[in-house]
């Protein structure tokens, strides 16, 4: 299968559901459920769905009828707003909270997390995350949710990684030693989140998944929206870094990587040859909020000790 036609195999599956959609399709009519958006399958568990345009949106499989319902309801909420019907009102009559976070997502995104069963997590994570940016003050709120971090690896993106084919190809090396593992025989995708390093509050997910095609490891949905609202290009760098450990109480010496621990994301942007201006401008290679020039050669910065000011960051 070439790459573009498995991305677009991956598009599709958004809305069936790959084979597991399917399968609940294909199989044999049974008893309703008495829950709205909830399906019996085969297997003894239960299937959780909703319509989108006359378009069957595939939720995914949960162990009890109930849980499937709190799933429908989760989607419901952000496809059709608070007014939309669900299974268990009086969980979500005062959730404003949870209504905030789900209207800052993408509804692929929502999906994605109900198909993994990390939607509780997420959202968990979100509400600790504005509780701490709410008990810090002014300018130091940014500054209190980002803790010390342990770089990972960056990577200067490529023109094929900012185009259209909507998929960050992440080096075999880093993949495997930082993400989570994935069986290159039959290769589920995985929901990745990482926090904006910039501070307040930001999550990007992305799907992480192995392309047999060509070999490859690639982040892909959601990695456009993040080209486009960072406005990267070819050249440009993106660095992963992940939360140190404060101490090694539990065992893990404090500058040892955890696979549990909080994964950040930031951007540098290098010099572009076509802007005008001096003193700081987007002519000297930074940000527009200024920054320092990056010159990467073999991937190390080689500007970074005549540099001065601060990185350019984004």
């Amino acid at each position: 299968m070439s790459t573009s036609t498995q991305e677009a195999a991956e598009q599709q599956d958004w809305m069936n559901g790959g084979d597991e959609g399917a399968a609940a399709v294909a199989s044999p009519r049974a008893p309703s459920s008495r829950y709205k958006g909830v399906v019996p399958q085969p297997n003894g568990r239960w299937g959780a769905q909703i319509y989108e345009r006359h378009a069957r949106v595939w939720l995914g499989t949960f162990a009890d009828e109930a849980a499937a319902a709190r799933a429908y309801d989760v989607a419901a909420l952000r496809f059709r707003g608070r007014g939309g019907a669900v299974n268990f009102p009086a969980a979500h009559a005062a959730a404003a909270a949870e209504m905030a976070f789900l209207a800052a997502l993408p509804k692929s995104e929502v999906v994605d997390m109900l198909r993994k069963h990390t939607y509780d997590d997420e959202l968990r994570q979100a509400l600790r995350s504005a509780a701490a940016a709410g008990g810090c003050g002014g300018g130091d709120r940014a500054t209190a949710m980002v803790p010390r971090r342990v770089a990972l690896f960056e990577k200067a993106v490529t023109p094929s990684d900012v185009g259209r084919l909507n998929r960050l190809v992440v080096p075999k090396l880093q993949a495997e030693k930082h993400f989570p593992p994935l069986d290159e025989a039959v290769p589920p995708p995985v929901l990745l989140a990482f926090e904006d390093a910039g501070g307040g509050g930001k999550v990007w997910r992305f799907r992480y998944s192995y392309w047999s095609s060509s070999q490859s490891y690639v982040l892909t949905r959601g990695w456009s929206r993040f080209v486009r609202e960072k406005g990267l290009a070819a050249g440009d760098t993106v660095a992963f870094s992940q939360a140190a450990a404060v101490s090694s109480a539990s065992g893990t010496d404090a500058g040892e990587v955890g696979v549990k621990r909080r994964m950040f994301i930031e951007c540098r942007k290098r010099k572009r040859k076509d802007d005008g201006g001096g003193g700081g401008g987007p002519g000297d290679g930074c940000c527009a909020d200024g920054g320092a020039r990056v010159v990467k050669l073999f991937g190390a910065n080689i500007a970074a000790a005549a540099a001065t000011g601060a990185s350019c960051m984004c």
